[in-house]
């Protein structure tokens, strides 16, 4: 294992985060503090709980799990398309570094910088809603492993974009509305029968009840599936970046 070599892909990607802090963390923290301020304080306070939590406060997780979804792809893809946009891809395929040391440094920057978000995110909330999380090594891994796997994700879709404006179709035009579609704001159990049937084909909707299940011990669906649906989907990213660097498709055309 290259362990120099993934240092400098790590030490480059997290370089680049801190010399636009503004874009890649404050704008994304001031956003989501105004969903706390409008639905949380505002509207939260007029509504009644879900599941004996308020409604400020159970919004909380799908809230973090949104601005991690979103970022985390963008920070992926952005990270990976910038060496084939300027052309210095090819001297990193040249390089004595393997698919994995290469996986490594870019989706580990990825997600180092997602996992930053969120945990700001929710020192934020505080500030907004009170809330209280009942299992935070769950939490912790939940976070870790969704920020691994849609980095994982943003990789192979920086690696499928072949222009800028590809970069942010999958973020904007898919993942935001899966996100508010997948219980987010709102619990599906509260949806009619074949809607929530419908709704349980979202695979955003296992990932948010299982991180709302580590704040409030309440969830749409078990927390063990929610756990094996991210698995799977970090396993098929794996296997399609493997597959990529195997066949070389639209890295060496």
């Amino acid at each position: 294992m290259n362990v120099y070599a993934i240092a400098a892909i790590y030490r480059f990607e997290m370089a680049r985060t801190f010399r636009t802090i503004v874009q890649s963390i404050a704008a994304p923290v001031i956003t989501t503090s105004l969903y706390f301020i409008v639905f949380g304080a505002a509207i939260g306070s007029r509504m009644a709980s879900i599941d004996g939590v308020s409604y400020g406060a159970f919004i909380v997780p799908g809230l973090i799990m949104l601005s991690i979804l979103t970022e985390s792809i963008s920070n992926g893809s952005f990270g990976i398309y910038m060496p084939k946009f300027s052309g210095t891809i090819y001297e990193l395929l040249s390089a004595p570094v393997s698919t994995a040391e290469i996986v490594l440094g870019y989706v580990g920057a990825a997600a180092t910088k997602s996992v930053m978000l969120g945990l700001i995110i929710l020192a934020t909330a505080r500030l907004f809603v009170p809330f209280s999380i009942a299992h935070p090594l769950v939490m912790l891994a939940f976070l870790v492993l969704t920020s691994a796997t849609f980095s994982l994700f943003g990789f192979l879709t920086g690696i499928w974009a072949d222009g800028w404006e590809k970069l942010s179709i999958i973020p904007m035009l898919v993942i935001t509305p899966l996100t508010f579609l997948g219980g987010s704001f709102y619990s599906i159990d509260m949806l009619p029968g074949i809607w929530r049937d419908i709704a349980l084909l979202n695979p955003v909707v296992y990932l948010v009840s299982g991180f709302r299940w580590s704040f409030y011990g309440v969830s749409d669906v078990g927390v063990g599936v929610s756990l094996g649906m991210t698995l799977v989907f970090l396993l098929l990213c794996l296997a399609g970046v493997s597959w990529i660097f195997r066949t070389g498709w639209k890295l060496k055309a």
